[in-house]
């Protein structure tokens, strides 16, 4: 923590570390960040607290957040990776899995999104897909007119049905393959990066969010 750490206490006593925060529509309003939320974001690192934003957004959007916002570490793509800076200040990538791995799986991934697209061609590839590295997502509301709740329901279904994992944002169905989430990611980093005791440090930090995918989150953190 830095000098101007500035103790919380919360209801319990327990003094806040740090805050992990999803993005769409916890932070965003109408797709936007207002220009106040990025200042509250900035109050609370300069007065000694963590930010580290838990999305389902892609890789190439955690660059961007960890490079321009006043952010400790952001962990993406549903907790398949999570960006950070090192002691010197360089970024670093943690992975859910080896690389070879996650490349297979993102064929897999991709075969059966065309399928799920054949079958529901109201929904879309996500536009961020380009920048993702371990996860697909596909857009239902985003930049397409809203699919209905039971045609995402029906989407998610064909895509477990194949094996894999799929959870719908306020935005996205992310959809992956392979034993990770947003919480098992955000734990890793607070224990292997922080150096943090778990599941005691569990109890310094705040979550929130808003969407089925944050469900981790909010068992882990409470």
């Amino acid at each position: 923590m830095t000098a101007s750490w500035l103790p919380i206490r919360q209801l319990d006593g327990t003094v806040l570390h740090g805050i992990f925060t999803d993005i769409d529509d916890t932070l965003t309003v109408a797709g936007k960040l207002p220009g106040a939320v990025y200042l509250a974001l900035e109050r609370l690192r300069n007065a000694g607290f963590a930010i580290v934003p838990v999305t389902g957004r892609s890789a190439g959007w955690a660059h961007m957040v960890l490079h321009h916002w006043p952010v400790e570490a952001v962990v993406a793509e549903s907790g398949g990776l999570c960006l950070y800076r090192d002691a010197a200040g360089a970024p670093r990538w943690l992975y859910h899995d080896h690389a070879e791995r996650i490349g297979e799986d993102r064929r897999r991934i991709a075969e059966v999104a065309r399928q799920v697209l054949a079958n529901f061609p109201d929904l879309a590839l996500a536009d961020d897909n380009a920048f993702r590295l371990v996860d697909f997502a596909l857009d239902h509301c985003e930049t397409i007119p809203p699919v209905p709740q039971a045609r995402i329901d029906a989407a998610i279904a064909m895509f477990r049905a194949q094996g894999l994992q799929a959870r719908a944002s306020s935005v996205h169905i992310n959809v992956w393959r392979g034993d990770f989430d947003k919480a098992p990611m955000s734990l890793r980093y607070l224990q292997e990066v922080r150096g943090a005791s778990l599941p005691a440090e569990t109890a310094r930090w705040l979550f929130v969010g808003d969407a089925p995918n944050d469900a981790s989150m909010f068992a882990s953190f409470p």
